[in-house]
């Protein structure tokens, strides 16, 4: 029986210090005794001591275990090394997928997406875009909320930090940007925790190490001219494209 989560869920739906550990001990085979139950799954985890875990596999985060932050409601490391186990059956992780880099970073590689790699990397953009979603439920769901909004900045995040430096992708991450002023602006994205603007100035400054780069980018910039914002993150590509076109 496979989960209805798979490994992506799992790195991006946590915060990088818990997947970290997490890894460390799916790695170092810390995860005894597994059993498939009845849409469940259960082990012994290894750590300061032995820590009966169980998750359920309709959905990812939805377990107990007996440490001290299971017991208070919190995805410990131990839940998640669980759900590693359960979603890739014991086999390794690659290399590029043992670490959440929550901060967007730029890839410092020159060069433009073929036809197919661009509409494949706007669709994965649309697919994170959707964990950005209004939020409208009663407060007993606002940790959950919250969650979402850092999972789809996460998945946001990896994207951009694997893309090329050109005019091209320079103006993808523009658009995806107005995309999410949209949702914080009229789109009833709350984002209190800021989240999703502390994403999107990491953006920002990818792109300022675009033209560092390519002063050909910062002619994408002029799509931000005129432009009326939630919190003014636009305004350092406005200035360096008045500076320099």
């Amino acid at each position: 029986m496979l989960p209805k989560f798979d490994f992506n869920k799992i790195k991006f739906a946590t915060d990088s210090t818990t997947f970290e550990k997490a890894v460390d001990l799916y790695e170092h085979r810390k995860v005894k005794n597994f059993r498939e139950g009845i849409g469940a799954y259960s082990a012994i985890v290894e750590g300061g001591k032995n820590y009966n875990v169980s998750i359920e596999a309709r959905r990812f985060g939805l377990g107990h275990c007996d440490c001290y932050l299971g017991q208070n409601n919190y995805l410990c490391k131990h839940i998640v090394a669980l759900s590693i186990y359960a979603a890739l059956g014991g086999k390794p992780i690659m290399p590029e997928d043992k670490k959440l880099n929550s901060e967007t970073q730029c890839s410092g590689r020159l060069g433009e997406l073929s036809k197919i790699e661009l509409a494949e990397i706007k669709k994965s953009i649309s697919s994170a875009i959707k964990y950005i979603k209004p939020y409208n439920g009663p407060s007993r769901i606002w940790f959950d909320y919250q969650a979402s909004l850092s999972e789809g900045c996460n998945r946001l995040s990896a994207i951009v930090s694997s893309l090329p430096v050109s005019e091209q992708t320079a103006g993808l991450i523009i658009k995806m940007l107005l995309r999410l002023d949209k949702k914080l602006c009229s789109g009833g994205v709350d984002d209190s925790d800021g989240a999703v603007g502390g994403f999107m100035r990491g953006c920002v400054e990818v792109l300022g190490d675009f033209v560092k780069l390519n002063k050909k980018c910062v002619n994408t910039f002029e799509l931000l001219c005129e432009q009326s914002t939630c919190f003014g993150w636009e305004e350092p590509l406005v200035r360096m494209f008045d500076e320099l076109c």
